[in-house]
């Protein structure tokens, strides 16, 4: 049930100093166990997802407008000064909203999902937009790879607009436990394997995708059970990543359609 608003104008609290670490580091919520979302869409979704927040951060000039449809979301309501609040947010212009939620326990590699494997993919926003183009496109499972961006990084889960709370998000997998899933992979590649548009795609499948210069590495592509590629009649050299993964994607939805 939740509580009364608390307000909070220290900007020594021990908790909002914590909250600052989880908006602003992009691995903190490794060593707490949580993480943070700021913004009405972000946290809109979460909640139409059935996700509820430990904690609701508030500044104080916003509170009238949120109070009706936020007001008793999460389990504790904070109340903040507007410079506090800015001074907690990773963001050059603060929401001045923003929700606390749990890490999703147990998340381990399930067998049989419609999985999208990211191998050392770099940028949050390529690895947001991915997360954005699994969950539009019916897939289940997001597998990092060791070496790929925080998945529940306050930049990824920006540019996933939600698209994390639809999904199975499984961090810091070797490529010996991919042998559990039990789907076939398939690897894309700018230069190899067969054009996509000509190929007969299984479904359920297994998409990997690769660092943004150096690809898909070796271990996987020894694992895969089919090689394709883009065309590109323009020429270009290569795709963006998460424009690639988002062509890939929308052709198993075709395939199965």
């Amino acid at each position: 049930m939740s509580q009364a608003p608390i307000l909070i104008s220290s900007r020594d609290n021990p908790l909002l100093k914590e909250l600052r670490r989880l908006a602003q580091d992009s691995t903190a919520y490794r060593k707490t166990g949580r993480f943070w979302v700021e913004g009405d869409h972000l946290c809109r979704a979460a909640l139409q997802r059935g996700r509820q927040p430990s904690i609701a951060v508030f500044a104080e000039s916003v509170w009238p407008v949120f109070a009706a449809e936020f007001g008793a979301a999460a389990v504790k309501t904070l109340l903040v000064p507007d410079a506090l609040f800015d001074s907690i947010s990773g963001l050059e212009s603060p929401s001045r909203l923003g929700f606390v939620f749990d890490l999703p326990a147990g998340a381990v590699l399930q067998a049989g999902l419609a999985s999208v494997i990211l191998d050392r993919v770099q940028d949050a926003g390529n690895v947001g937009s991915i997360l954005r183009s699994a969950a539009a496109f019916g897939f289940q499972q997001v597998i990092a790879m060791k070496g790929t961006a925080a998945l529940w990084a306050p930049k990824v889960l920006r540019a996933g607009m939600g698209a994390h709370f639809a999904l199975r998000l499984v961090e810091s997998v070797e490529p010996a436990t991919l042998d559990g899933l039990h789907v076939p992979i398939i690897v894309t590649s700018s230069h190899q394997g067969e054009l996509i548009h000509r190929q007969t795609l299984p479904w359920p499948c297994a998409w990997a995708l690769g660092h943004e210069g150096q690809g898909v590495g070796a271990e996987l592509m020894s694992r895969a059970a089919l090689s394709v590629r883009i065309a590109q009649p323009g020429g270009e050299e290569s795709l963006n990543v998460a424009a690639a993964a988002a062509i890939c994607l929308h052709a198993s939805v075709i395939a199965i359609s």
